[in-house]
């Protein structure tokens, strides 16, 4: 019959084991690898939750100043005038200036409805001069 003696590892000098430098390193390799991976697909995704918060904020803009303009007769003169009128209880915030004043309206001479009676803000896009994923700037859209 054999007798199985328990495997020892060697114990390092002070009777105290641990991690050799070697595997310090490799696992830190590792580590390095992952994130390597991972933030460039975390920063992308960041971006395009951004793009769809601001085509978002943009649409509900865009209906609040066409919903006032019918409503009144009239396009408002400010997008401030939308906040006030009860359109939108505050002005969204830009995702990417992160400020809710950096909108920039878009003012026409042209009535949009029969019985509009003064010109003003038509429309509104964004005070970012970033490009977008697909190469447009976010001013323009």
């Amino acid at each position: 019959m054999v007798e199985m003696l328990p495997i020892r590892r060697t114990e390092a000098s002070g009777g105290e084991s641990g991690f050799t430098l070697l595997e310090l390193m490799i696992v830190m390799v590792v580590i390095g690898l992952l994130a390597a991976i991972a933030i460039p697909s975390y920063t992308n995704n960041v971006r395009n939750a951004k793009e769809a918060v601001l085509k978002e904020d943009l649409h509900t803009l865009r209906g609040a100043i066409d919903a006032y303009t019918v409503d009144k007769q009239k396009a408002p003169q400010t997008l401030d005038d939308l906040v006030q009128s009860g359109y939108l209880k505050v002005m969204p915030v830009d995702p990417f200036t992160k400020r809710s004043d950096s909108w920039v309206p878009v003012q026409s001479d042209m009535l949009s409805t029969m019985d509009q009676t003064q010109s003003g803000i038509d429309d509104v896009h964004s005070g970012a001069q970033l490009s977008a994923a697909d190469g447009t700037s976010y001013a323009s859209w």
